[in-house]
């Protein structure tokens, strides 16, 4: 279990526990975020996803702020608790979970035959700590030592949505294909270890 203190990815940033969000596109002022100032309080702990976290993944799935799917729609596409269960156990969907408080609050989880980064999610209380980037290193990680050199996920092409600069931000690139549901596929190319 990885221990993650969002106090300090806080104090990394340049401002602090400040917030900045711009003005008219131009200017730049500090806003005092309640949210950080509450969450950075709370102990979260990152672990390796197990086969009971998928009944609350797939609860936690219809809860997030963009991008939400509800557990009627992932039954329709086939995704239940059963089989993200069972990927799970088999090794096919390697993951990381994060709980505060013994609640689920994020995942990220890989496909391991494949090298697709298949989901991150966060409770939108729990965004602009560095944990999505945090779920998303281990992750990575994880594939990369199952082999895989080249990463890719699917992401939407408005600039408008925070995936989008997130994933850039941390180096992925648009390849310029689109998948099935008409996301960009991005990937990472990373080294392999010696």
């Amino acid at each position: 279990m990885v221990r993650f203190c969002p106090a300090r990815s806080i104090r990394r940033r340049r401002c602090s526990r400040l917030q900045q969000t711009r003005l008219h596109g131009r200017q730049a002022r500090f806003v005092r975020s309640r949210r950080q100032n509450t969450v950075q309080s709370t102990r979260l702990s990152l672990s390796p996803a197990l086969r009971s976290d998928a009944t609350e993944c797939v609860a936690l799935r219809g809860r997030t702020r963009e991008n939400a799917v509800s557990e009627s729609r992932l039954r329709e596409i086939g995704i239940t608790a059963a089989s993200w269960g069972a990927d799970i156990a088999a090794g096919v969907l390697p993951g990381y979970v994060c709980r505060a408080k013994g609640s689920l609050v994020g995942y990220c989880f890989g496909d391991a035959r494949t090298g697709e980064v298949v989901v991150l999610a966060l409770l939108p209380e729990y965004e602009g700590i560095g944990l999505g980037r945090r779920l998303l290193e281990q992750v990575v990680e994880n594939l990369r030592a199952v082999g895989h050199s080249r990463l890719f996920l699917g992401c939407s092409a408005d600039p408008a949505v925070r995936s989008y600069g997130f994933y850039r931000r941390l180096g992925w690139r648009a390849t310029g294909a689109t998948d099935a549901l008409g996301d960009q596929v991005l990937e990472l190319l990373i080294p392999q270890r010696q």
